[in-house]
């Protein structure tokens, strides 16, 4: 009877950790939300928000560019943009019927024959409204934001390493020059004085035009997501860039980063914009905004909750990691773009409708999951279909037509568990490593570099 017992028990207690794990395993693959930007968006019928065109990237000749703010207000209000956020580098951007303040560094541009204007008090009042006529003569009947406060931050860099500060005092920002690779400078310069702020263009920085395997290099990620992840000002980057010449797989970067933040808690908003210095490029990479209503609070918040997609019109190489096989340019064609409709979750089920477009195609954790034909009727992913989603960190979707592509956020995958703290690295390596860093991110050692490789 003793063994009799003796064997029951040790059965018993075999068996029941087996029961646990095979239990937590069970729970934890089928227990998660898809969490999605676009939750409170309303779509259609009564009270449907609004589908709101801008960009908060531009720039005239109060810094490098080559067109007057006046002039460069009014193409943008042309293109039927509804929001505009002016960001000269190193030049905090004001009203449009006002001038910022002239930094030294663009003395330069008089004598290049660049004139600087700004608009009228009555244009002002008419664009802001939607009665100032556009180059037909016709009244718009919607009025275009102006967006202050936005600034291109470390305008001396030769290394590219440039952020936008967005909502910053007038009076903060000008002629601010920053350090060479300072991206985290520009950063906590913006989160001090309470703004937010954008990592622009990194695939610029990272010269992975030229080779695109820098997008993936664990260090480079590292290096941008510890920034996002340490200050919650900093929102994400820009996917998309003008006509992304240096950018084309910035895509990827933001996948990879994606993959780096998510598992703290912090998603990577992405961003489009024109980055025009010229007004050929107006026509190039966007943002679209659903908001209720098309103001600064609005687009303030949108950027902040994802609640917006990216388009571009102009892709100069494909890619085979995540496509597109082609490049493309339809800027200034007239061509329709692409764009979401509507983005629906419904448990583990994403729906997504578009107009203009012929493929779409989801991915997850950089990682093409599904690709098809997408037309007048909605597609849907069914997660549960897919083997492995429940690893899956985030979803975000994509559409390709005659005029462009146009992205969404990414839709995080939630299951429960808690999220640890982001602790950025402390002692002596990481002191070492920070001087090291510094002393390459002096403008003579970059320009010794720059000799040298010349």
């Amino acid at each position: 009877m003793k063994k009799l017992i003796s064997v029951i028990l040790c059965v018993t207690l075999c068996f029941i950790p087996c029961l646990a794990v095979t239990g937590f395993a069970a729970e934890t693959s089928d227990d998660y939300v898809i969490v999605s930007p676009y939750s409170d968006v309303i779509w259609e019928g009564d009270g449907a928000w609004g589908a709101y065109k801008g960009t908060l990237h531009s720039h005239t000749t109060y810094s490098d560019g080559n067109v007057d703010l006046a002039t460069m207000v009014k193409e943008y209000y042309n293109r039927d943009y509804d929001f505009l956020g002016n960001a000269d580098h190193g030049v905090t951007g004001v009203e449009w019927n006002r001038a910022p303040k002239k930094v030294l560094l663009y003395a330069y541009q008089p004598l290049l024959g660049y004139k600087t204007a700004h608009l009228t008090d009555a244009e002002y009042e008419a664009i802001t409204t939607g009665t100032y006529p556009t180059a037909d003569g016709t009244i718009r009947g919607k009025h275009m934001t102006c967006v202050t406060g936005a600034n291109e931050l470390n305008n001396m860099t030769l290394t590219k390493s440039h952020v936008n500060g967005f909502f910053l005092p007038e009076d903060v920002g000008n002629g601010y020059g920053g350090w060479e690779n300072g991206f985290e400078d520009a950063v906590r310069f913006t989160d001090k004085h309470g703004g937010l702020s954008v990592i622009n263009h990194p695939g610029d920085w990272l010269e992975s035009r030229d080779d695109i395997s820098t997008v993936s290099d664990v260090k480079n990620i590292k290096y941008f997501g510890d920034i996002i992840l340490k200050y919650d000002s900093c929102l994400g980057i820009e996917v998309f860039n003008e006509t992304n010449s240096v950018t084309p797989f910035d895509r990827i970067l933001w996948d990879n980063l994606l993959m780096y933040t998510l598992p703290y808690g912090k998603n990577v908003i992405g961003f489009s914009n024109t980055d025009a210095h010229t007004v050929e490029n107006i026509d190039s990479s966007f943002n679209i905004y659903m908001m209720e209503e098309n103001n600064v609070e609005n687009i303030k918040e949108t950027m902040q909750n994802g609640a917006s997609f990216m388009v571009t019109r102009e892709l100069p190489c494909g890619n085979d990691i995540i496509g597109p096989a082609e490049g493309f340019d339809v800027k200034n064609s007239g061509i329709p773009y692409p764009v979401f409709t509507k983005v629906a979750v419904d448990g583990h089920k994403i729906t997504v409708n578009a107009d203009n477009a012929q493929t779409v195609q989801f991915i997850a954790n950089g990682k093409v999951i599904y690709s098809g034909a997408i037309g007048a009727d909605s597609v849907t992913l069914d997660l549960d279909t897919i083997e492995g989603a429940e690893d899956f960190q985030y979803v975000r979707a994509e559409v390709f037509g005659e005029g462009g592509m146009c992205l969404t956020q990414a839709l995080v995958i939630d299951d429960g568990a808690e999220k640890p703290d982001f602790e950025p690295q402390k002692g002596l390596l990481a002191f070492i490593k920070k001087v090291i860093f510094t002393l390459k991110s002096s403008r003579l050692w970059v320009i010794l570099v720059e000799i040298t490789r010349l």
